[in-house]
């Protein structure tokens, strides 16, 4: 009789290993269930009395919201590193662009911003007047050549030259043509005074060539009428190119196209990297390692994704 009850008393309990396994299987669901709750809790407060039953009842993915998050912040990460490269290229441009203006600028002045500044300061008469070569002289060797109506390089040393010297009247050129008059009759106004090609006297190939301007002017050609420029503030400079309108607008390129590209270039370098118009723009003071999720984050998402795993 002992050993009977014994043996009943033994079979009639449960045995532990079963035990074990019904309550890991009921934590885990009611572990799914409260994280479900959770997640689809925002859902069902959020929908109204009406649907808020089949909204519940719909099923929500587990840590899906904190996996979307995640992607979105990458996106945006990746977009801020492609803007950041942007906008180190575009710096890049602008200041070789800065630095090419002020350098383009200076070449500028001697070759083009100082013949035209001297050029409306002799106030140059644009109306042509009659002129006529009495002497041409070409000498060669620097001690000889002090001067020279054309030069080929303003920079160069004078080798070369050919020095031309004219009598001018201010009988326009035109009313000359229409009615000529005898050379030995006519007043002089200036005679034997200096003849340049241009203002400054030289020039850079190919619109000036100074071999073609002492044909066109001297040797066989001394003593014919041609149209030539005096100057009103110095009567003594003679001409013979000249261009009110062509002098302004190469003046006013050289000067506005430097300025304006470097001006543009320094203004939005500045924009973007002084302190100063940081502060008045009222630009966000937002820190560079706030734009990456922290361990929290990481850590919090990567357990979502294995509970989404297992779901």
């Amino acid at each position: 009789m002992k050993k009977s009850s014994t043996l009943t008393t033994t079979t009639s309990m449960p045995t532990s290993p079963t035990l074990s396994t019904q309550t890991l299987s009921a934590s885990k669901i009611s572990l799914t269930s409260s994280r479900c709750g959770s997640t689809a809790g925002s859902v069902c407060g959020s929908a109204g009395s009406g649907s808020g039953r089949s909204a519940c009842q719909s099923p929500v993915r587990p840590g899906s919201g904190c996996v979307d998050a995640l992607k979105a912040k990458r996106e945006e990460i990746e977009i801020e590193t492609v803007l950041e490269k942007a906008k180190f290229y575009t710096s890049v441009c602008l200041g070789t662009t800065a630095i090419l203006s002020v350098f383009t600028f200076l070449f500028l002045i001697p070759f083009v911003v100082d013949p035209a500044i001297s050029t409306i300061i002799a106030d140059y008469d644009p109306v042509p007047v009659t002129c006529i070569v009495i002497d041409h002289i070409y000498a060669e060797g620097i001690k000889n050549c002090s001067w020279s109506s054309c030069r080929e390089g303003c920079t160069s040393s004078l080798t070369k030259c050919h020095q031309l010297f004219v009598n001018y009247t201010r009988i326009p050129f035109s009313e000359w043509e229409r009615n000529p008059r005898d050379l030995d009759t006519v007043n002089w106004d200036v005679s034997y005074t200096k003849f340049l090609i241009n203002s400054e006297g030289c020039g850079y190939p190919p619109t000036t060539n100074c071999s073609v301007f002492a044909r066109q002017y001297g040797f066989s050609h001394i003593g014919e009428p041609f149209p030539c420029y005096y100057s009103r503030a110095y009567p003594e400079v003679v001409i013979g190119r000249y261009s009110w309108e062509n002098n302004l607008y190469h003046l006013i390129l050289s000067l506005i196209i430097p300025n304006v590209l470097f001006a543009i270039s320094i203004g939005v370098l500045s924009y973007w990297y002084c302190p100063c118009c940081e502060k008045a723009c009222n630009k966000s003071s937002r820190v560079y390692a706030e734009k990456f999720p922290t361990k929290e984050d990481k850590l919090l998402c990567h357990s979502d994704e294995d509970d989404e795993m297992e779901y």
